[in-house]
């Protein structure tokens, strides 16, 4: 799936796309209701707020406490996010395009 960023629909990309025999979907851009990943950073945000009861001291606290956290996310947790897709298009798709939340 595509944002159709100019980068990413390039006919120098779209060429290349094709060579490789890559199908693919065409999405709208700023959609974060249709994106995983913004489930996965509202789950890492909640989680560093439950794991640590203040904040870092610093910059490499604040990674090291990312890092450790990140990693504790389950590939089951990102298969649910996944796996929601399909739900998701369908309330766009009822939606008219307009914004579902997430």
């Amino acid at each position: 799936m595509q944002d159709n960023d100019p980068k990413h629909t390039a006919k120098v990309v779209s060429k290349w796309l094709n060579e490789q025999e890559f199908h693919v979907m065409k999405w709208p851009p700023q959609s974060p209701d249709l994106n995983p990943i913004e489930n996965m950073w509202q789950l890492l945000k909640r989680r560093l707020f439950r794991n640590y009861g203040c904040p870092p001291c610093g910059i490499h606290e604040l990674w090291d406490r990312i890092g450790r956290t990140w990693y504790q996310i389950t590939a089951e947790e990102c298969q649910k996010f996944i796996k929601s897709m399909s739900e998701r298009c369908r309330a766009v798709i009822e939606a008219d395009g307009l914004y579902i939340g997430y």
